[in-house]
């Protein structure tokens, strides 16, 4: 499970940005966001850094200050 549709929407970014910038289909991203799939360690570190979070906040169950 990850936290990313979370942290999207505290962040009010939508879905089809972080795709464009990531360089993935919309349809990958939601499946991430959704928890139908898991982006590997790579692409979680980049959507982390695209999101100003700290990798381990997008694994939490919890809100990490």
């Amino acid at each position: 499970m990850n936290r990313i549709k979370e942290v999207l929407n505290q962040k009010n970014i939508k879905q089809v940005w972080l795709a464009d910038k990531l360089g993935k289909s919309y349809n990958m991203v939601n499946g991430y966001v959704t928890n139908k799939r898991q982006p590997s360690i790579e692409v979680l570190f980049r959507i982390a850094n695209l999101l100003e979070v700290q990798a381990k906040e997008l694994l939490s169950d919890n809100k990490l200050n």
